[in-house]
């Protein structure tokens, strides 16, 4: 937790999921033909005021940069809330011709809601990171195409990756994207509270924000349109979504795709039995995983017992522990145990390159 109330640190094995989940999207979208870029942080004002509809919506939550040293600003600057206000002005410049239609743009960023109840970790913060689309088209048709394809890489990214079933359906008009046309989401349903929770969003903008920033081009009739446009965003949230619906009593429960760690290998070392030979047997297992392309590791740490890494490591998440002990590497073997089951198995380690990976699937 910061210091700030409301925001807060990702550490190294929740921050790998977002990698994770950032990797797939990001070559998702990419084949469709949309390209990263990167818009600034900070919107003028009257930029922000542009669309009214719109910033009533966000208005509770910006917040504004009003001094700069010891000097006030001749004029606040607002922190992005998110980037329609930010990049739109720039789409009426790029935007001339129907030959410059679709512009299809996305990019990886944090923005800041200043959120004053119910600050949750991964759920509402003041400041998350997310990916933010931005497109402009032809026709409505070409823009709902591209809100619809993108929603369902979203479910995909829950489903696919982090093992949460999603329903997908329409936002009501007061639920729906402030200023937009309509929005589509992805919902999730947590076991825990009973309630449902939204996964991501994509909206079909309509022509509402190409009138008020003046996006206009000439259409092949020769003719003044405005194109229809599409927005749409994935946070971190699906780490705290991912967190309820697997966790359990004795901590996370990692999706195989997503854990930084695949399998963690635990010697069981005994006094009275050969500590290096166990060590090298341990490191083997944990070569001939990675082999295999999973991402395993050995807990070899001496002053901890073999329970409390177990505990340690289920804690965590991690999907598989393997259990080596001497009678193990006598038999050549080892015990695979699954976090999300608890089910224990003996497994040959000639067996192995076969049994983890269709585990772990």
């Amino acid at each position: 937790y910061s210091d700030i109330s409301g925001c807060y640190v990702l550490r190294p094995w929740s921050y790998f999921l977002w990698e994770r989940i950032q990797s797939w999207f990001d070559a998702q979208i990419k084949e469709l033909g949309v390209q990263n870029s990167y818009f600034p942080l900070f919107v003028s004002e009257r930029a922000l005021n542009t669309e009214k509809e719109h910033v009533e919506g966000f208005a509770p939550e910006v917040a504004w940069v009003t001094k700069s040293g010891q000097s006030e600003l001749a004029e606040p600057i607002a922190i992005r809330p998110t980037s329609e206000t930010i990049m739109y002005p720039f789409f009426a410049k790029w935007i001339r011709s129907h030959r410059d239609l679709p512009l299809e743009i996305n990019q990886w960023c944090n923005v800041v809601r200043w959120e004053f109840k119910d600050a949750t970790p991964f759920l509402r913060s003041r400041e998350f990171l997310w990916q933010e689309g931005h497109t402009a088209h032809c026709s409505y048709e070409e823009a709902q195409k591209r809100v619809l394809s993108i929603l369902d890489l979203y479910a995909k990214v829950y489903e696919d990756l982090l093992a949460v079933p999603v329903i997908k359906g329409m936002k009501t008009e007061i639920e729906k994207f402030a200023g937009g046309h309509h929005t589509t989401t992805v919902e999730a349903y947590i076991n825990g509270s009973g309630r449902a929770i939204q996964g991501a969003t994509s909206h079909n903008l309509g022509q509402n924000f190409g009138k008020m920033f003046k996006i206009h081009y000439e259409d092949e009739q020769g003719e003044k349109a405005i194109p229809w446009q599409t927005s749409w965003g994935l946070t971190t949230r699906t780490i705290g979504v991912t967190v309820m619906v697997h966790g359990d009593d004795k901590g996370l429960v990692l999706p195989p795709r997503v854990a930084p760690i695949q399998a963690i290998i635990c010697p069981i070392v005994m006094k009275s039995a050969d500590q290096t030979a166990l060590l090298q047997f341990a490191a083997e297992l944990k070569q001939l995983l990675k082999l295999q392309g999973v991402r395993a590791d050995t807990d070899c740490r001496m002053n901890y017992t073999p329970g409390w890494k177990f505990n340690h490591w289920e804690q965590k998440g991690v999907p598989l522990r393997l259990e080596v002990g001497p009678r193990d590497l006598a038999a050549k073997q080892c015990r695979i145990v699954r976090r999300d089951t608890g089910e224990k198995k003996d497994v040959l380690v000639a067996d192995l390159a076969v049994v983890v990976p269709a585990l772990l699937e």
